[in-house]
């Protein structure tokens, strides 16, 4: 048995670590090489040119700006939320529920276009409508700027920098904020003096996450940036490969390079903080109840701040996008733009080869990228729940070392790799780069359906004279059917909308729907751009719908 689990671990490492560190050495050699066709002509001149470039400088200043603002920004508003759900009698509870898990049904890109359409200062509908009503000679808002870029960013990490704080706010013992206050210290003060440094480790955990999540952000900077002439690490790598006539993927490999190590340092710190806050657990009994503060006046108000941002992050993206898929062009909603909407754009995108040839790789790569994907994530996640080795410790250091992967940057390393081989330009390089990027969101549902499962069970099969794989197939996989489908749902969710591995992988002939989504923005075909995007939307949120009722027709089952 030992043997057997051994053989398993040791061939897991092997596959997980040719996924996640095959691309990290190939960035790291490219970076050395002269260029695609020289691989191996080893140089520092990519160094060089790349950090002597005089345009790296504002990029890295934007970047800074951009990264710690929209982390600073959706970690305050997630104190905020989570505080008013947790701790006060706002109304309607389930708000902030849906705030937390709707917005990640709207991809990062259509996100970012919809405040394109809204905010741009050209012909923005929001922008408009101001002009006309204040009488203005130019818009109000330019969401093509840095300001803008933060907004739009801080906004969709919200709703995971949420998740990380509520569970936190929700098991602190309010009795040690009644202890400050009964010794006459302020609200304010209990809030900065008690509250905030237990609450520490999940904050700075949400807003290293955030920072990791905006460094590798690619759709709002080359949606929102990328007009302004607001550029970032991510479209700064972008354009030395995808624009113009001179393409240097060792110059880019070079710049990656630091991306990554940042990147992979920062995620070992947040799993730092994640282990930290197991000290300051500060609940100790079944009888813990969670006091609730008295709004007064300030509950309607607040209330309305809430509905606001719901409106701002999941009615108004959407809405927009479904109104421009209708409209000729660009319009302020009124009389004439309802008589003059029709389906053209509907048809024109069903119509069009290369979309219906994007919708179709996408669906392809979705459907079989998730099932390998959990296929892997079963074996990994039994290794590294169930067997308790030194093989099994590194087996899961590798898996969630690619969580810390920005995908443009990794995408980069695949290239140096793929372009040595058969698979270049191919469908199979896309589908080995998904699952290598996304393995970490299959493995962790899965890992919590097995811890679930007692040893025992596995046990008494084995004794009883089945194989290991019999034992799997018959006793364990069946009990963890949830787990698999939510873990095969959440990854097919992942690969339909993917974008910044795919700006760097996707070739003529693979060209997916984020790619396609994009080239319309770049060409300013809104209307086909919006059609293309709420089909991807209606994917993406029936997946999550059926995941949500599989799941609940498992714990009716259960029950």
């Amino acid at each position: 048995m030992e043997k057997s689990r051994a053989q398993l671990t040791w061939s897991l490492v092997a596959i997980v670590g040719f996924l996640t560190v095959c691309p990290v050495v190939m960035l790291a050699l490219g970076s050395f090489s002269q260029g695609l066709t020289a691989f191996g002509d080893l140089t520092f001149d990519k160094y060089v040119q790349a950090y002597t470039d005089p345009a790296l400088l504002d990029v890295i200043v934007n970047t800074v700006i951009f990264v710690l603002g929209s982390s600073v920004l959706a970690t305050v508003l997630a104190l905020f939320l989570a505080y008013l759900n947790t701790r006060t009698n706002i109304p309607f509870k389930g708000l902030f529920t849906v705030l937390s898990i709707v917005p990640m049904m709207i991809p990062h890109l259509l996100f970012s276009v919809s405040w394109a359409l809204l905010l741009n200062p050209t012909n923005g509908m929001l922008n408009t409508l101001l002009k006309n009503a204040l009488a203005l000679d130019a818009a109000p808002f330019n969401i093509y700027s840095l300001e803008g870029m933060i907004l739009v960013e801080a906004l969709l990490d919200l709703p995971v920098a949420y998740l990380i704080i509520a569970p936190a706010m929700a098991s602190f013992d309010v009795a040690l904020e009644e202890s400050s206050r009964v010794f006459g210290a302020a609200t304010w003060r209990t809030l900065l003096r008690v509250t905030l440094p237990v609450l520490r480790p999940a904050i700075l955990a949400a807003f290293i996450l955030g920072v990791v999540r905006s460094l590798a952000s690619f759709a709002v900077p080359s949606v929102l940036g990328m007009p302004g002439r607001v550029n970032v690490l991510a479209t700064h790598l972008y354009e030395m490969i995808s624009l113009g006539f001179a393409t240097d993927y060792g110059k880019a490999a070079a710049v990656g390079m630091s991306v990554l190590v940042t990147s992979v340092t920062l995620i070992y710190v947040y799993r730092a903080f994640t282990a930290e806050s197991e000290k300051y657990v500060t609940i100790s009994s079944r009888g813990y109840r969670p006091s609730v503060i008295e709004l007064g006046g300030a509950r309607l108000p607040l209330f309305a701040a809430v509905a606001f941002l719901s409106l701002l992050m999941i009615v108004l993206p959407v809405a927009v996008l479904l109104y421009t898929s209708f409209v000729p062009y660009t319009m302020v909603p009124s009389a004439r733009a309802f008589a003059a909407m029709s389906l053209k754009h509907w048809h024109d995108v069903l119509d069009d080869p290369l979309s219906l040839l994007a919708l179709k790789n996408s669906l392809l790569l979705a459907i079989g990228g998730a099932t390998l994907g959990v296929l892997l994530s079963v074996f990994v996640a039994y290794v590294t729940v169930k067997v308790r080795t030194r093989a099994s410790g590194i087996l899961e250091s590798l898996t969630f070392l690619s969580f810390s992967f920005p995908g443009i940057v990794i995408g980069v390393g695949f290239m140096w790799f793929f372009v040595q081989t058969p698979l270049y330009a191919t469908l199979w390089a896309l589908l080995i780069g998904y699952i290598a990027t996304y393995l970490p969101y299959g493995v962790r549902p899965m890992a919590s359906a097995f811890v679930q499962v007692h040893s025992h069970l596995e046990e008494s099969s084995l004794v009883c004279g089945a194989s290991h794989l019999t034992t799997m197939r018959r006793i364990i996989v069946p009990l963890l059917v949830p787990g698999i489908v939510s873990a095969w749902i959440l990854m097919a969710s992942m690969f339909i909308r993917e974008l910044t591995l795919s700006v760097v992988l996707s070739r003529p002939g693979t060209e997916v729907l984020a790619v396609q989504i994009l080239k319309f923005s770049d060409d300013g075909l809104w209307g086909k751009l919006s059609a293309l995007g709420i089909i991807m939307i209606v994917i993406s949120t029936t997946l999550v719908i059926a995941a949500t009722f599989v799941g609940m027709r498992f714990k009716a089952a259960d029950n």
